[in-house]
Formats: structure tokens, C-alpha cells, sequence
């Protein structure tokens, strides 16, 4: 064992060198049996890539925390946003949340020490709880794109979202995220260091078929089976959307006036404004989590392309998920933007239409309050 690295006084994790260039050279003994061989060939990173990583790093997850603990305290605290549909919003803001508190901080202090620290248990710990949080963010953006098919598209056929109902949705989104990412720690498939070895993940490098069994399993329930969903929802959604708008113009252009919006026309726009916003925030996060899938596919199929750098920074870019959809909600949701501009001012940028908001929406309560009393 030595007492410093690079001169100086080592604060944390002792480990010697093993003088052969290698990306694993700074491994500490206890995780020695996880690094698969493969990481071997390759060289030790630039020092300034893991700078540039860490910088990153506490950049999305500044961002990701302020961000989702604003959006979870303003859908919790307004009351004209305690929706049922909007409790899906609040378990996504939850999810991505609690995926920066964990991951950043051991993230960044494995880039500092060039390697992970956290021990076998760390890393089970830091991999199984990004994952189930990752899990949990991907179906929540399914259920929601579901529940706006439902509104749009079925309208008055389909099933009307209630708090038991939406309860009943998030129960399933952490039981899927449970049963797949507690599974690596009872023996089907494990958790590793990946990369340059600062993160953890599935193993997606080991021939065994139970490590490649669950990696095709996983990247169905958890990567396809939600894409396919989410794209059946919206496709119909803007047909829906388009076909509805033509159809007004076509009858306002037959009547020869400018528009033939009602209130319940009115509503149908606002829900369509709402889709948009949900598929923007869904598109962000496949984008942003379809490279890493992309590398855990060519682990699967032997693809030799895969270098420490590429596949850290595919887990880094995977994380800044986190950190869109509270910026998406922020520039697009009209009543999160009055309720964010009424407790956090200093967070709004642009004009707020609050007036129209609010009116609509006393005009909206008024109406069902004089039907209710008529019934």
C-alpha cells in the first residue's frame, strides 16, 4: 500500500499501482473479482477527461436538484395542479430527483479517485437504485403519455383518471423498477464497475447466459416495451389533435367566420398543449438514454467499439434525463409557470398569462359548480 498518490497525502482508499498503464491500474482489491478483463487493454484516461466528467456532473446535478425539487414542491403545495393525472408528474419529478441525489455525489468522488471507492456493496447499492429510478422515470412517462391517449383520444369512452387509479399506476411503476433491479443482486446477472470504472451498472460484457438473458429482458420491459407504448399513444394523439383542428377549419371556413372554438374546444387545445409538452420531455429522455442502451447492446453482441471513454460518458449523458423535464414544465405548462411565478418568482423567465389562466379557470370551476347544483 502507499501514502500518497501523485505526491501528495491520500484522503480516502489506499491502493498501489500495478505499473502497467491500464485503465485498471488504480483498482482497490475488494473489486477486483467485478472488473471484467475486457477493461485491461485499455490505457488510463487523461486526468482531464475525469475533470471535464465531474464538472459535468455537478452541473446536471445542480440543475436536477433545484429543478425537480421545485417542480415537487409546486404541483404538492398548488392546489390547482393536485390532479390526479398530475400525481404521475410528481412520481417523475421523485424519480429523477432521487436519481441525482444518489448517483452525483458517489459519481463524483469516484472521478476524483480515478476508480470506485464504494466497495462491491457501493456498488450494488449505487447501480440497483439508478436503475430502479431510471426505470421508475420511463414508465411514469408511459403512464402519463397513456393518461393523455385516454383524455385526447377515447375522451368521454375512456376510463376518467381518480387518485386510486393513479395510485394504482405508480404502485406498478416501482414493482416493475423493483423486480428488475433487485434482480442483479440475487443472482440473476450482477452489478460492475463499467467504463473507466468510476460508475456501475449491469454487466453487459460476461457470455453466460444469465447475464445475457436478463439484459434482454431488462431492455425490453425497460427500454422497448415503454418506446412502443409511448409511440402508440402520441401517434394517435396527433392524428387525433389534427383531425380535430381540421375539422374546424374546415366548418368555420363553410359558416364564413373566423373560428368555431368552445369552451370544450378550448379544453381539447390546452390538453393538446399538455401532449406536446409530455412529448417533448419523453423524446429528451430517449435521447438522452438510448446511447447507454446502444452500449449495452454492443456488450451483448460482442462489439468490440466499446472504450472507457465512451461508455462513461454514455452513463453521464443517460443522468442528464434528470435534469430536462423540470425545464420543459417550467417554459411550457401555463398554470406550473402562475403557481411558479406566485412562490418563486426568481424562477420565471417571459411573460406569465396569468389573467387568461386564472379566468379560465374560474370561469371552468364556476361552470361545474352551477351543473353540479342544477343536478
Amino acid at each position: 500500500m502507499e501514502s500518497s498518490y501523485g505526491g501528495a497525502p491520500v484522503i480516502g482508499p489506499h491502493f498501489s499501482a500495478l505499473a502497467n498503464g491500464s485503465v485498471t491500474d488504480k483498482v482497490t482489491p475488494d473489486m477486483a473479482h467485478l472488473i471484467h478483463p475486457y477493461w485491461n487493454q485499455f490505457p488510463a484516461m487523461d486526468p482531464m477527461w475525469n475533470k471535464i466528467l465531474t464538472t459535468y456532473m455537478i452541473m446536471i446535478g445542480c440543475i436536477s436538484w433545484c429543478g425537480n425539487g421545485v417542480v415537487i414542491y409546486i404541483f404538492s403545495t398548488t392546489k390547482s395542479l393536485r390532479t390526479p393525472a398530475n400525481l404521475l408528474v410528481i412520481n417523475l419529478a421523485l424519480s429523477d430527483f432521487g436519481m441525482m441525489v444518489v448517483n452525483t455525489p458517489m459519481m463524483g468522488i469516484n472521478l476524483y479517485f480515478q476508480t470506485w471507492i464504494w466497495g462491491p456493496g457501493g456498488c450494488d447499492a449505487y447501480a440497483a437504485l439508478g436503475s430502479a429510478f431510471g426505470c421508475s422515470s420511463i414508465w411514469s412517462m408511459c403512464m402519463i403519455s397513456l393518461d393523455r391517449y385516454n383524455v385526447i383520444v377515447l375522451g368521454m369512452a375512456g376510463r376518467p383518471m381518480t387518485i386510486k387509479l393513479a395510485l394504482m399506476k405508480i404502485a406498478f411503476i416501482w414493482a416493475m423498477g423493483s423486480v428488475w433491479t433487485l434482480s442483479p443482486i440475487f443472482g440473476w446477472s450482477r452489478y460492475v464497475p463499467e467504463g473507466n470504472l468510476t460508475s456501475c451498472g449491469i454487466d453487459y460484457l460476461e457470455r453466460n447466459w444469465n447475464y445475457r438473458s436478463y439484459l434482454i429482458f431488462y431492455t425490453i420491459f425497460v427500454y422497448y416495451i415503454p418506446l412502443f407504448l409511448i409511440c402508440y399513444s402520441y401517434w394517435f394523439i396527433i392524428a387525433a389533435v389534427s383531425a380535430h383542428e381540421k375539422a374546424m377549419r374546415e366548418q368555420a371556413k363553410k359558416m364564413n367566420v373566423k373560428s368555431l372554438r368552445s369552451s370544450e374546444d378550448a379544453d381539447k387545445s390546452a390538453e393538446g398543449k399538455l401532449a406536446k409538452v409530455a412529448l417533448v420531455t419523453i423524446t429528451l429522455w430517449f435521447v438522452a438514454w438510448t446511447p447507454y442502451t446502444i452500449i449495452n447492446m454492443a456488450g451483448l453482441f460482442k462489439f468490440e467499439g466499446l472504450t472507457p471513454l465512451n461508455t462513461i460518458w454514455g452513463a453521464c449523458f443517460a443522468k442528464s434525463a434528470a435534469c430536462y423535464n423540470p425545464i420543459v414544465y417550467g417554459i411550457s405548462h401555463p398554470k406550473y409557470r402562475v403557481a411558479l411565478k406566485e412562490k418563486c418568482p426568481c424562477c420565471v423567465f417571459g411573460k406569465v398569462d396569468d389573467g387568461k389562466a386564472a379566468a379560465s379557470d374560474s370561469t371552468s370551476q364556476a361552470t361545474t359548480n352551477e351543473a353540479e347544483s342544477k343536478a
